[in-house]
């Protein structure tokens, strides 16, 4: 068993992988690879894509790796690997992100990337820190999670779903925050799991195990 962490120098992967590594070593779930390579992911069972930063510099990040995007597209697209984007990671996975420009996502979830407006106005945005989720949805990620659980944000744009069915959870932040959005073997998760203490490693771990 082999979880990808795909690697296109978009922000420090060092917490996400000991997370990582410390999850599967606790569940048996085999090796977690940080990598670029297409090849690599290519063989990948499960797949990770984070992302820290402005989603039209992250998109063409990722992009700027030859074959990479194709080799993690296909996975997913194709031969419904199991997926779980992180932050920046989860919202490309959005039909569209209006962050600086409108910029065309991977529209495996429809919908958009906006941003944050707190009814009050004294909220600041970026949205960071500390904040309970709210599950709208049973997933298998979510195994083991309840509505309360604390998740660490650090935002300024959020996913709005085309369809309910597919946001999974969400937080208040004076609105609603999608925090979790799920469609077939792809889920995504607006906040840092890794982060997150034990409601984030137990995520890890059930995204670990998960068997779509």
């Amino acid at each position: 068993m082999l979880t990808v962490l795909v690697d296109y120098e978009s922000g420090n992967l060092h917490s996400a992988e000991k997370a990582f590594q410390r999850m599967a070593r606790e569940v048996d779930a085999g090796e977690v690879l940080v990598t670029s390579r297409p090849e690599d992911v290519a063989r990948a069972d499960r797949i990770v894509l984070p992302g820290d930063g402005a989603y039209p510099s992250c998109l063409a990040g990722l992009k700027s790796y030859a074959g990479l995007f194709e080799a993690m597209s296909e996975a997913v697209t194709t031969r419904a690997v199991p997926f779980l984007g992180i932050c920046v990671g989860m919202q490309m996975l959005a039909s569209w992100g209006r962050e600086y420009s409108d910029t065309q996502g991977f529209d495996w979830i429809g919908g958009e990337v906006v941003k944050i407006t707190p009814s009050d106005r004294t909220l600041k945005v970026p949205h960071m820190g500390w904040n309970d989720l709210v599950i709208d949805r049973p997933h298998p990620i979510l195994n083991g999670v309840e509505s309360g659980a604390h998740a660490y944000f650090v935002h300024s744009y959020h996913f709005r779903v085309a369809d309910p069915a597919h946001r999974i959870a969400h937080c208040d932040y004076a609105g609603d925050i999608t925090a979790m959005v799920a469609r077939d073997t792809v889920a995504g998760v607006q906040f840092h799991p890794e982060k997150s203490q034990a409601a984030g490693l137990r995520m890890i771990a059930n995204f670990l195990t998960w068997a779509p």
